[in-house]
């Protein structure tokens, strides 16, 4: 009777211990599982990381780039699109230069004049001056014009307005524009009121909605094919597209597209922040972390403490520089974060000054007066929203026209 208590205990204990062993086994296979699917996905690729699709086209040819600090080959760790084309032996012939200039280092707003790059040689022509379009004269020597800046997918960014002046530039001289798409980190969604005839600026030049959802090649080909250069011209444009990206894929910049948007958390928050521009609020220009807070000197603000000060290469002159400011701190908001009135809203209450809250740089954001007006009448941003919905189905149907990333 014991001896058979022991060979059923023995019976037991052996079979546990075989499941407890193919346990291990089974984890191990759906991590292995999980792993080749990670390593199946291709590398994304922007337009200037695929050279086999443009080198053949521009051998022979003189050659102006109008690029900045994030116009990099990832795969070539890095490399900057000029230092390549060199190295291939491409003729560059002049270096067209945005907002911040070529390195990325100047200020918002700051001017940005003609110079000589140091490291190359070569020459610098502001777009970001007295001047935001290629004279005449500037395109006289070229055949081939390149862009390939990064954008953030947000309207008064105005890296696209930089487009639309090179767009316009070379369709009145007859230069092709060849435009290296790069994905857009806030293009997997589209919000916001749209631009609305009267309130253009260089911070919106476009009837199109804050959040836009096109990368710069669809935006160009909406340009063209919408008429919205002047004359109604039509840039020569080719686009060499980003490779193995979708609108819903998420991506990561490998460098910071400005000075005062430091990682993708600010880029997320941008479209929702940037309106504080138009205001005293601050948005954390003059810290480590701009555009992931604001604040004001004001205790009712907030509990959250910053104090904005001059920092070369980001923000020299920022609002409430060297003043304790009270408010939020949004750092730890999801990457899935999309455009919210909410913090505007908020701080306008808090403020409790009426329209003074706005500065006249407020209605050029927005794209009209009505958001301005709307939150001055004390509408809810359910109501707000609602106003705005005609034109963004309208533009929604209209972008669907130009979408090369389905």
């Amino acid at each position: 009777m014991k001896q058979t208590k022991l060979i059923l205990i023995l019976a037991f204990l052996f079979g546990n211990m075989t499941f407890c062993k193919s346990k291990p086994d089974n984890i191990s296979s759906s991590i292995e599982i999980s792993a080749q699917s990670e390593e199946a996905k291709p590398e994304i690729l922007p337009g200037a990381d695929r050279p086999e699709v443009y080198l053949p086209k521009l051998k022979g040819k003189k050659v102006a780039l109008a690029v900045n600090q994030t116009s990099i080959l990832p795969s070539k760790n890095n490399m900057h699109l000029v230092d390549f084309l060199l190295e291939q032996g491409i003729e560059v012939k002049k270096v067209f230069v945005p907002e911040h200039g070529f390195r990325g280092k100047a200020d918002a707003g700051e001017k940005v004049d003609n110079s000589i790059d140091a490291e190359t040689g070569i020459p610098l022509v502001s777009l970001y001056g007295s001047s935001k379009k290629p004279s005449k004269e500037a395109l006289a020597d070229v055949d081939i014009v390149i862009f390939d800046i990064q954008d953030v997918g947000i309207r008064f960014y105005t890296f696209i307005s930089t487009l639309h002046y090179l767009m316009e530039a070379c369709a009145e001289q007859d230069k092709k524009l060849m435009i290296f798409d790069r994905p857009n980190p806030n293009g997997d969604y589209i919000d916001g009121p749209v631009l609305e005839k009267g309130y253009e600026s260089f911070v919106g030049m476009h009837p199109i909605p804050i959040v836009h959802g096109l990368t710069v090649g669809e935006l160009a080909q909406m340009i063209n094919g919408e008429g919205w250069l002047k004359d109604e011209v039509k840039a020569p444009i080719e686009i060499i597209p980003v490779a193995n990206w979708t609108h819903d894929d998420h991506y990561s910049l490998p460098v910071k597209p400005s000075p005062n948007l430091p990682n993708d958390i600010a880029i997320r928050l941008y479209p929702s922040l940037c309106f504080f521009e138009g205001t005293d609020v601050s948005l954390g220009r003059g810290t480590l972390f701009p555009f992931q807070v604001y604040g004001y000197p004001d205790p009712k603000f907030g509990d959250f403490t910053f104090t904005p000060v001059s920092i070369d290469g980001m923000s020299k002159y920022p609002p409430q520089q060297d003043k304790l400011c009270y408010g939020k701190d949004l750092r730890n908001e999801p990457l899935s974060h999309q455009f919210t009135l909410s913090y505007l809203l908020d701080a306008y209450r808090l403020a409790d000054q009426g329209d003074s809250f706005f500065n006249s740089f407020f209605d050029k954001l927005a794209g009209s007066d009505r958001l301005r007006k709307s939150i001055i009448a004390g509408e809810s941003e359910e109501n707000i929203r609602s106003s705005w919905q005609k034109g963004l189905d309208v533009y929604k149907t209209k972008r669907k026209l130009y979408l090369i990333y389905k």
